[in-house]
């Protein structure tokens, strides 16, 4: 005891308490803020992915001081926790008026009696302090004048904000444990919760955090014990006709409290490469996207399981993209396999890597809009050889046959690759490379660079690229930017966004092929993951060596795009074209079409059906369809037809004269296809047939023009100087393996 005088002290005090509103208030009523402003300006710590329906589809952490939710308002907070809480810190919390009197009296004779400090801090005096820097002690022992200053604040904050207001804003901002600050971040991280499915137990151990946040199991256990005891629960049964909190529920909550990292990562990682692009660094607002909670986590978890199935034949990596044909929003964006990949922060969805076959249908697009080729027309499935600046060019196919005079139906549908690369050679590979721009593809070379193997995907595309492009002849040849915002409604989209790049005509032929189960029988058989129980439309793809396999396709409503390979580079293994991705695009797309119809589509303007004799397989008639005025009285057009073209010398070909042989009897082939006149540097050399040139040293062009004087295909190529005891060592241009690269 302090003596007995002291004790006189406390009538004293009450008094002061009575009258000190009035004389507090200059010193800390005029900086605090209104309740609006203190909700408006509370930052989460965390950005929010949301999807297209505001589910949380990622947490992206952009304060690593704090961690902070979402404002939580107390109707959605448990009502336990609140009786919890007052029960802990604040008693008559509803019926002071900012300052309880009561408790500050009796904290202050336990000080006078030697009993030491006893806390007399209200919910309103620590709010205050929550919101004015000022008034906060920050370790310091707390002095009688910033007590003071609290008080005064405490009671200018209850003249103006609402009692409920004043609870909501205190759980907001009162720190629970470590970095924990507000109800949503407690809740959430210490117990996989929204603060309003708190259990009272759970509740009990939150209010008593509030009077030691890094307490450990004891000191925690005894403390919310006593709430429990002090609120009519008891611990070991419950006496009241309240939820009670059993020992076992206090002892099980407490465990979950300590045992729980103190820092901790996203609660939420479901689409981490989207996160990446679309949630701001210095910002912790929510970003709603266009994805689909349900659909990415299906995608992720079918990719996860068929990469399990492939691991014994090297395959880590891949990723998934789903976009709606109408608006171009994309529902599923899996960028990688997660946990499964080596490299989980790589996103395979943008990612360059080799396409494959899975270019082939704009090939034949493109050939069909150009008028160069039917679905029916004929084309030689045999051994091809192709003279390229290295040398010569050998298609194969993928398993070493060939088939003969096969129709385009079945070239594209069975993915055959000697047809392609002669459809190729009709349209041109600069015309091919313009329309694989019009779709999308970012090409980093000229169309001449790639040569014949364009035709086989020997360009690198992305998987985004290639849903773009999907999803243009899925909605009738029109191509426009995917998008990954949901803040566009269908049909609502600027005219400059979307631009014809197919003829509906062309693009309903093509989507008619990749949909013909009987036309891909030839490769796939009649049942593969490529057959679904509705109308889509597919293509697979698979790059050199194994290194990337593609599936692509779409059904009425949606385009669907698989990769699957390593991010290394690594080829694969045994990996065909439906072992690979294929699996996983059957899976999702079939879980998009659970409950919804996809019926074929309707012939467009300007097609029509006609029947044909068809020359594979024995012959036959069947329906095909054809673009208005190419159809051929039910007959399919030559096999042969091939637009005119130089096939002799390559383009770019570096010739070296051999100084063994004499020079009057050396000469080089100069030969075309089609009808024309061979020009070589400005001189005739006679109609288009095969020439025996003698070469000269230098640098010539040799051209195909038509009667008119027309060029219809033209090449340029070198020949080097004899290098030997009777010739000077000379060279006329660098050759292919000393130009530099752009």
């Amino acid at each position: 005891m302090r003596g007995s005088g002291s004790i006189a002290l406390v009538p004293l005090l009450v008094v002061a308490l009575a009258i000190a509103p009035g004389v507090a208030e200059a010193d800390a009523g005029d900086r605090l803020p209104e309740f609006a402003a203190v909700r408006a300006a509370f930052v989460p710590s965390d950005a929010r992915l949301l999807d297209r329906r505001g589910a949380v589809l990622h947490e992206l952490r952009v304060d690593a001081n704090v961690r902070r939710l979402a404002w939580t308002p107390l109707a959605e907070i448990s009502p336990a926790l609140t009786e919890a809480v007052i029960a802990s810190e604040d008693r008559r919390f509803r019926r002071h008026g900012g300052v309880d009197a009561l408790a500050a009296a009796a904290a202050a004779w336990a000080w006078l009696a030697g009993g030491g400090r006893r806390g007399a801090s209200t919910i309103s005096m620590q709010l205050a302090a929550l919101v004015d820097p000022a008034l906060r002690r920050d370790g310091a022992p707390r002095s009688p004048r910033l007590k003071w200053a609290q008080m005064g604040a405490a009671w200018r904050l209850e003249e103006s904000w609402r009692k409920d207001e004043i609870l909501e804003a205190y759980l907001n901002l009162v720190t629970f444990r470590g970095e924990l600050q507000g109800v949503g971040a407690a809740a959430a991280v210490l117990f996989d919760k929204q603060p309003h499915g708190l259990t009272r137990a759970e509740a009990l151990v939150l209010a008593a955090l509030l009077r030691a946040p890094n307490a450990g199991t004891q000191a925690l256990s005894r403390r919310a014990e006593w709430l429990a005891a002090s609120l009519g629960t008891d611990p070991g049964g419950g006496r009241t006709g309240r939820e009670s909190a059993s020992g076992v529920d206090l002892e099980s909550a407490v465990a979950r409290v300590v045992d729980r990292p103190r820092g901790t990562g996203p609660r939420v990682k479901g689409a981490p490469h989207v996160a990446a692009r679309l949630l701001r660094r210095d910002q912790g607002r929510d970003v709603r996207s266009s994805l689909d909670a349900s659909l990415q986590r299906v995608a992720a978890a079918a990719l996860g399981r068929h990469l399990l199935e492939l691991r014994g034949r090297h395959v880590a990596d891949g990723a998934v993209l789903v976009a709606d044909n109408a608006t171009g929003e994309v529902r599923a964006y899996v960028g990688s396999s997660g946990e499964l990949s080596p490299a989980p922060e790589v996103d395979g969805v943008r990612a360059r890597r080799q396409a494959g076959s899975s270019l082939k249908p704009f090939l034949y697009a493109a050939a069909i809009d150009a008028r160069l080729l039917t679905a029916a027309s004929l084309l030689d499935d045999a051994p091809l050889e192709i003279q390229v600046g290295g040398g010569l060019y050998r298609p194969r196919n993928y398993d070493e046959q060939f088939r003969g005079l096969v129709s385009v139906r079945t070239a594209l549908a069975s993915s055959l690759n000697v047809p392609a690369v002669r459809t190729l050679g009709l349209l041109g590979v600069d015309e091919m490379a313009r329309s694989l721009r019009q779709l999308g593809f970012a090409l980093d070379r000229p169309g001449d660079r790639y040569g014949p193997s364009l035709a086989l995907g020997s360009a690198d595309v992305t998987l985004w690229e290639l849903v773009g492009a999907y999803a243009a002849l899925a909605r009738g040849g029109v191509w426009r930017p995917l998008r990954l915002g949901a803040d566009r409604a269908a049909g609502a989209l600027p005219p400059d966004d979307a631009r014809r790049v197919v003829s509906p005509a062309a693009a309903f032929i093509v989507a008619d092929i990749l949909a013909d189960r009987e036309g891909r029988s030839t490769t796939f058989g009649f049942e593969s993951p490529l057959v679904t129980r509705f109308w889509t439309a597919v293509k697979t793809g698979t790059s050199k060596d194994l290194r990337d396999n593609w599936c692509l396709g779409f059904s009425r409503r949606y385009t669907v795009g698989v990769w699957v390979g390593n991010f290394t580079g690594r080829p694969m293994r045994d990996v065909s074209g439906i072992s690979g991705a294929a699996p996983v695009w059957q899976e999702v797309m079939e879980w998009l079409h659970r409950a919804e119809p996809s019926p074929p589509p309707e012939a467009p303007p300007g097609v029509g059906a006609w029947q044909v004799r068809s020359a594979e397989g024995g012959g036959g008639d069947r329906r095909e369809w054809f673009l208005d005025g190419t159809e051929h009285g039910g007959a399919a057009p030559s096999p042969r037809a091939e637009r005119p073209r130089i096939v002799s010398p390559a383009p770019g070909a570096v010739i070296a004269v051999d100084p063994d042989i004499p020079a009057e009897r050396q000469r080089m082939p100069l030969s075309a296809r089609g009808e024309g006149t061979l020009v070589l540097d400005g001189a005739g050399l006679g109609p288009a047939r095969r020439v025996l040139w003698r070469p000269e040293p230098g640098a010539h062009s040799l051209a195909l023009v038509d009667a008119g004087g027309r060029i219809l295909d033209d090449v340029r190529f070198t020949v080097r100087a004899a290098c030997g005891a009777r010739a000077d060592c000379g060279q006329v241009g660098p050759l292919p393996s000393e130009r530099k690269q752009p």
